[in-house]
């Protein structure tokens, strides 16, 4: 039996975990597993994040009644099972009640649901679109009296919004905010957290714990990394980031309120190192979740797919990848050998697989429809799709997942084949620039990230990361052939993709008018190749497909 608190001091234990979308019975067992663990550990509470018992975001799934029933029969479960004088439960479940359907939470104690909360303030911004599946809560929430704690739960966007949640518990009398989070990854993510929190404490006057997500669903990251401020703004305790854990604080009764006395203290990784994991993350998830054994790709001596390869290494290990050069007559012998001193760096299975005979046979076969045309991208196009042909039958033949290899950079452009190098599941690098791929990759030659399953050292020989890059498409190719340098051109897109700023602004940074032209005419003209994409990682504020949605169709150019 565990110990009981006295009303002075509660121990919370705060459960980062990584649940399944869908997955009910697997989360609800997942969900066991760490109130056991709590337990044992002297827990009074255990604090779960947003729609646990779901998995979060569950999107349209919560249309499906059967889903919320079968939800809502989980969480009784659970409840039933404190019934055992060991710790309570906060935990996120979709909850259909006569006002709607609600992204809710149950406390629940001695065997059974004390209390239900509903979330009030709904995101409909960027990744979210929750008012599209849920109703608002119909009334401000007030505390739940949990062992004679009075506890606040406003959930996630409810500490980000403007209603003024917390100020309406801390005025109801709730002596402590207990957050549950469905917060995704961005770059610098970390920082706006902490303001909100710190925010939403010196309104409020209580201390306030922040318990987020961790894991992969589809092309969100959730990176944990939960926190508690105390009332006097500083940081109570800092759990790891891309970690999933089940940590325990200690919260003390003083004369001036609750602070927390005890709690783990992490170090925050730097900026390359976040990105890294959870790009490693997002591809661990996607392919574990979704059952696949391996995943392959075409390895091709440039960066973008050494990069991809390490990343496959690491998030899976070297027996789950299978990396393919597939050369043709205008593949250098330096992409040759550096391709291979890659995959043997990696130690994953390396093969060759030349395509000079389907491209020929191509070639041959459209002699008749293309006669008296000049021979030019179309041509070059035919090598990109034999390969992305062959990759794919490769993933038929062994069920093996493609991952595709396109930076931001490129997908911004167009510099990108349809049914050819876009073939693919998922792209881990998909919201990463060129400049930050060739950063990652840096780093990643001197670090080996926790978690990673691959080896230390030089993973991406230094000559990949020095030469020019090329498809290789034709003879002497490189793409600043036909693209400004990629730092110009990264910065001209930041500043159209994640910033929304007009021409004049942009030329005012210091670019040629006609250059930003270009590029933000190429954005718009290549719309329908993202729409095709594979899915990827979410590294950027705003990435393509969930945060920034244009129309295919579309005339409109900035002209001043």
């Amino acid at each position: 039996m565990t110990k009981k608190s006295t009303p002075d001091v509660l121990r919370i234990a705060v459960a980062q975990l990584n649940p399944t979308v869908g997955d009910i019975p697997g989360n609800l067992a997942k969900a066991r597993e760490a109130r056991a663990d709590a337990a044992r550990q002297g827990a009074d509470l255990v604090l779960f994040t947003e729609l646990f018992l779901a998995g979060y975001p569950p999107e349209d799934l919560v249309l499906k009644p059967a889903f919320l029933a079968a939800c809502e029969r989980a969480a009784d479960e659970l409840a039933k099972d404190t019934a055992d004088n060991g710790p309570g439960v906060i935990i996120g479940v979709p909850l259909k009640r006569k006002s709607g359907v609600h992204n809710a939470v149950i406390v629940a104690n001695g065997g059974k649901v004390i209390a239900e909360r509903f979330k009030v303030d709904l995101p409909n911004y960027g990744e979210f679109d929750e008012k599209r599946v849920f109703q608002a809560g119909p009334d401000m929430p007030g505390p739940v009296n949990f062992r004679g704690v009075r506890l606040g739960i406003p959930i996630c966007e409810d500490i980000w919004g403007e209603l003024g949640v917390c100020e309406t518990l801390a005025e109801s009398g709730a002596e402590i905010l207990l957050v549950p989070n469905g917060s995704p990854y961005y770059r610098a993510k970390m920082d706006v957290r902490h303001q909100v929190a710190i925010r939403q404490v010196i309104e409020s006057g209580l201390p306030l714990l922040y318990a987020n997500q961790l894991g992969g669903q589809d092309e969100l990251v959730f990176d944990g990394a939960s926190f508690a401020i105390n009332a006097d703004h500083s940081l109570a305790f800092q759990m790891s980031q891309f970690e999933e854990t089940v940590a325990m604080t200690m919260w003390r009764r003083t004369s001036e309120g609750w602070t927390c006395a005890e709690g783990p203290m992490s170090k925050i990784p730097d900026r390359e190192e976040a990105d890294y994991r959870a790009c490693m993350l997002g591809l661990r998830d996607y392919v574990n979740k979704n059952g696949f054994k391996n995943v392959v790709l075409g390895l091709s001596g440039g960066i973008d797919s050494a990069i991809c390869a390490a990343l496959a290494v690491d998030a899976l290990g070297e027996e789950r990848l299978r990396a393919i050069m597939m050369p043709y007559r205008y593949t250098s012998g330096d992409s040759l050998k550096d391709a291979e001193d890659c995959a043997r760096a990696l130690g994953c299975r390396y093969d060759i697989v030349p395509i000079h005979e389907p491209v020929d046979g191509f070639s041959h076969a459209l002699t008749q429809l293309f006669e008296g045309t000049k021979e030019g991208i179309t041509e070059e196009n035919l090598q990109s799709r034999a390969r992305g042909t062959i990759l794919m039958a490769v993933s038929n033949k062994f069920g093996s997942m493609v991952v595709t290899t396109g930076n931001k950079s490129e997908m911004s452009v167009g510099y990108a084949t349809l049914y050819g190098d876009m073939n693919g599941g998922f792209n881990p690098i998909k919201d990463l620039y060129k400049m930050q791929v060739y950063a990652l990759s840096r780093w990643r030659n001197t670090h080996v990230p926790p978690g990673a399953l691959g080896p230390s050292g030089e993973v991406i020989p230094q000559n990949i990361i020095d030469k020019a890059p090329s498809a290789e498409l034709r003879p002497n190719q490189t793409d600043q052939d036909s693209l400004p340098p990629y730092p110009v051109l990264d910065d001209i897109l930041e500043c159209l993709v994640e910033n929304e700023m007009g021409v004049d602004e942009i030329v005012a940074r210091g670019h040629d008018r006609e250059t930003v032209h270009r590029i933000e005419h190429l954005l718009y003209i290549a719309e329908y190749k993202r729409r095709q994409a594979a899915p990827g990682v979410k590294i950027t504020k705003k990435n393509f497909g969930r945060d920034r949605r244009y129309p295919i169709t579309n005339r409109f150019r900035d002209r001043g």
